[in-house]
């Protein structure tokens, strides 16, 4: 019974903690989700109150000497510690309080709170339940008829705490980072520093006799803080990001949030005057310190909040590379094609380098470092000399198709040209892996012939042979295992790339190439700033190129030094080496050892495009928030489709180059 509650803590000392706690247990439900219990029980309470009017004052007086008392400010700010601190040591402390809490000192609120709201689940029923059933609560307490002192007392706190926030909002607004963005900061007059003089002004004249409290010119000021939030993010789209500035912006928004809502409390509840619209303000603050309190460290909490901004911008770097790779006419298509044969060359060539360094059984560690610079520099090369690899395209596509995703899910019109993208993209995929199988073997086999010509011995002995063709084969090896893992190897190159482009843009790295005096005499002006606007163009893809060889050539490695069972198979390296393998057994295989190189070829493929696009697309819709609500129509349409036009996966249509070069004609 909660009548039971009032009575066990009437004799006690610390009767105001304790009588809060207990009632806090005694609504917590055994199921955060069973709210209509939760609500059960707040109604009885405020039976309770409005019968026995000692309970009123029990309770009102122990909710009111915590505000006063203890030491309530840090309560009512946004972030438990320091503001100014910076993602990863936030990230930092959330992890280690989650194994090591922090001790409590009951002298403060904010520590007290977290003694009331133990269970990392009470955010959920505290804010499930409906508004209006606490602000029963509340007019229920009847607050207007407590002592004037006790009032005075809490609203100087809320003050002190909007004070507080007001100069930590001006430093905010200080910041390096903020300026570099918003120069228009310095050259103006800041809203950030004057919300802070406003804020002086008002606490001066709320000393004064008979005054009136004025908050709309901080208000106003406060909404301009926030448009410039609003614009930094908006221009990040052309200017780039990082993770402080996006940690920066985002604490900018919470304390100009909390300042707002300490601002409509202290100025509608003056003089004690309450109504419901104030009660429904105290009821949001009181929600959100609950929800802070449960996720204090709440290290999933903190990393999506703050990353969502960078993934975005990442992605939208890596939708823009990945609207070259999808063809929308035979020019284009084939042009993809001859691109794709292209890097099947040079991959012949790598797996030649990558055997022969295989051969020489040096150190796991010597060996991955080659490995991984072999494929490195060999990717460098692929996308220097432009051509493609069928396989970093998912990770570039996925985003495109997201967004065209999103705006599908908002106009139901645009879902066919959701299924065009789709049907693209597959194409387009299709014939990036021929392109590259189609000459890395016959090339793998040439290299074979010029080094049994020039020594007189296969380049792979039978053994080597059989190993190479038993190391694709799905059913006899963990190839599709193997293949999985390089699918992600491509996904985290896909995100690589993306970053880099951000970097690119937001860290200036071209202008600070053109003011290096050394290269300047070293290379002339006019060559350097060739260069530094290919570096601007194309670090994205040369960082993600590199990385994802050292991501391929590193994998065998981690295995070996975890005891996994860690490898890699990539379609575009594993159909070289069935080139190596056929040679190298001058052509005698069984037509079954060709239909299982055949299978496996085709299955590493598929598990590298799947999964790798699989995770960019998850990421991508993750970034922009997309949730489509529309799949079954999606895969209606999509089946019909295929059903009705099955070439169009495959080929492009022959008319519709014609049909785009007589729009453009037309439209020109």
């Amino acid at each position: 019974m909660i009548e039971h509650v009032f009575e066990r803590n009437a004799t006690e000392d610390d009767s105001a903690s304790e009588l809060i706690a207990n009632l806090v247990a005694k609504l917590r439900p055994e199921n955060p989700h069973q709210i209509q219990e939760v609500i059960e029980k707040i109604q009885a309470l405020c039976d309770l109150l409005n019968q026995q009017p000692e309970k009123v004052e029990m309770l009102r007086e122990a909710i009111l000497r915590l505000l006063s008392e203890r030491k309530p400010i840090s309560l009512f700010l946004i972030a438990r510690h320091s503001v100014f601190t910076g993602f990863f040591t936030e990230m930092h402390r959330r992890i280690s309080h989650k194994f090591l809490p922090e001790a409590i000192d009951t002298s403060y609120l904010i520590d007290l709170f977290s003694l009331f709201f133990t269970e990392v689940s009470d955010e959920v029923w505290v804010r499930a339940v409906p508004d209006a059933v606490w602000v029963e609560l509340i007019v229920a307490m009847r607050f207007e008829e407590a002592p004037a002192e006790i009032i005075v007392a809490c609203r100087k706190n809320l003050f002190a705490a909007a004070q507080v926030l007001s100069y930590r909002v001006a430093a905010l607004g200080l910041e390096p980072e903020l300026l570099r963005n918003h120069p228009e900061l310095e050259e103006h007059t800041s809203p950030f520093i004057t919300q802070n003089e406003e804020l002086a002004a008002f606490l001066t004249s709320v000393n004064a006799a008979d005054s009136v409290l004025d908050t709309s010119h901080i208000l106003v000021m406060l909404d301009q803080c926030k448009a410039i939030v609003s614009k930094i993010r908006r221009n990040s789209t052309q200017t780039g990001t990082s993770i402080r500035l996006t940690y920066l912006l985002q604490r900018m928004t919470q304390q100009v949030g909390r300042l707002e809502v300490l601002l409509h409390i202290l100025t509608k509840h003056a003089d004690a005057k309450f109504d419901t619209n104030t009660h429904l303000e105290m009821v949001h603050l009181f929600k959100e310190l609950v929800y802070s309190e449960c996720h204090k460290n709440d290290v999933g909490q903190h990393w999506q909040e703050n990353l969502e901004v960078m993934a975005l911008r990442v992605t939208e770097n890596a939708s823009r590379t990945g609207e070259h790779y999808i063809t929308d006419n035979r020019r284009e298509y084939f042009a993809l094609m001859r691109s794709a044969m292209g890097a099947g060359v040079v991959i012949a060539f790598m797996s030649m380098i990558k055997i022969m360094l295989a051969s020489l059984h040096l150190a796991p560690l010597t060996e991955a470092i080659l490995f991984s610079l072999n494929y490195g520099f060999g990717f460098m090369l692929i996308h220097i000399l432009h051509f493609t690899v069928a396989t970093k395209q998912p990770a570039m596509t996925a985003a495109a198709i997201a967004a065209s995703i999103d705006a599908a899910d908002s106009k139901s019109k645009e879902m066919n040209q959701l299924i065009a993208i789709i049907s693209n993209t597959v194409r387009s995929q299709i014939v990036a892996i021929l392109g590259n199988v189609l000459l890395a073997i016959p090339v793998a086999m040439m290299i074979g012939w010029i080094f049994l010509t020039s020594t007189g011995q296969h380049f792979v002995s039978p053994e080597k042979a059989q190993h190479l063709l038993t190391d694709i084969d799905s059913i006899r090896s963990g190839a599709l295992f193997y293949a999985a893992i390089a699918g992600v190897c491509l996904f985290l190159s896909g995100l690589i790339a993306g970053y880099h482009d951000n970097l690119a843009v937001y860290n200036k790295i071209p202008q600070r190439l053109l003011a290096l005096k050394g290269l300047q005499k070293l290379l002339g002006l006019p060559r350097l700033n060739r260069i530094a606007i290919y570096i601007e163009n194309n670090l994205g893809a040369l960082a993600g190129n590199f990385y994802f060889g050292c991501l391929l050539g590193g994998m065998t490695a981690i295995g070996v030094l975890f005891g996994l069972s860690f490898d890699i198979r990539h379609i575009a390296f594993s159909s070289a080496f069935v080139g190596f393998a056929v040679f190298g057994l001058d052509f005698i295989i069984t037509w079954q050892t060709a239909a299982y190189a055949a299978l496996g070829l085709a299955l590493i493929a598929f598990m590298n495009l799947t999964v790798s696009f699989t995770f960019a697309l998850y990421v991508a819709m993750k970034s922009r928030k997309v949730r489509f609500k529309q799949w079954r129509a999606f895969l209606r349409q999509l089946a019909s489709r295929l059903n009705q036009q099955p070439s169009e996966f495959i080929m492009p249509p022959k008319k519709s180059q014609e049909t785009n070069d007589a729009l453009a004609n037309h439209n020109g």
